[in-house]
């Protein structure tokens, strides 16, 4: 094996998959909605994997509880906007990655206006349903391929996680949410979900009132979104890699 292979920083990859399949993956475009434990994750395994261009939305700023699990929360990063943190980490990744950011709350118009444009491949990686119903309706009205995270909160057992069409997710509640609203919208199958057959702890719940699209702040641990954002990339990796 020549030095000058060994040097390239994707060489591995290309060993691996070969360079027709790398190359699939250095020309696709990705949009990845939502920037916290799963969707940063599942970001930085597609800029790793050579995913050429992303588009990357989320319009939060890295806070304290953030820590525990979210791969741009440090407390040098603290109050930074998360889309920021993970551009600058993408860019010392991979310094030819075309980057697009949307550094703004996403709802009615302008998220139907970003799911609209051609994608190779949507990862939802928005915790909260009302969004995330709009985002996958319009996605699918927009015959965008896709894959979608449930819900990682409240959770430890890193084997019930599973990969399976929205059709044949069961146990969790945001993925039994998530199928009755789309029933309501005519959808009842079509994209792949990442999903945990593992019932919540129910102790891991805390009710809250007066925040936006949100009715319980979550526990949870370390590794599990990281997991969920994981099986994400590799549901985009492998699907663009069969074509």
């Amino acid at each position: 094996m020549s030095s000058q292979f060994e040097n390239h920083w994707q060489s591995r990859t290309k060993l691996l998959l070969g360079e027709e399949k790398l190359n699939r993956l250095n020309q696709a475009h990705v949009l990845v909605i939502g920037l916290g434990g799963v969707g940063a994750t599942a970001t930085e395994q597609l800029v790793r994997a050579g995913i050429g261009e992303l588009t990357i939305a989320d319009s939060d700023q890295v806070s304290l509880s953030n820590i525990n699990r979210q791969l741009p929360a440090l407390h040098s990063t603290i109050g930074m906007d998360k889309t920021e943190v993970i551009a600058n980490r993408l860019k010392d990744i991979n310094p030819d990655i075309k980057l697009n950011i949307v550094n703004t709350y996403l709802k009615d118009e302008n998220l139907t206006d970003l799911v609209s444009k051609p994608y190779d491949y949507i990862v939802d990686a928005i915790d909260t349903l009302s969004p995330k119903v709009f985002l996958l309706f319009h996605a699918m009205n927009n015959k965008q391929r896709l894959v979608s995270a449930m819900g990682a909160g409240a959770k430890l057992d890193p084997t019930k996680i599973h990969i399976a069409d929205i059709a044949d997710t069961h146990t969790c509640n945001l993925a039994i949410h998530v199928r009755k609203r789309l029933r309501k919208l005519n959808i009842t199958s079509g994209f792949k979900a990442v999903y945990s057959s593992e019932k919540v702890i129910k102790e891991a719940l805390i009710y809250v009132e007066n925040e936006q699209n949100k009715k319980t702040n979550v526990g949870t641990i370390s590794y599990m979104p990281a997991i969920f954002g994981n099986y994400c990339a590799s549901v985009v990796i492998n699907d663009l890699i069969k074509e």
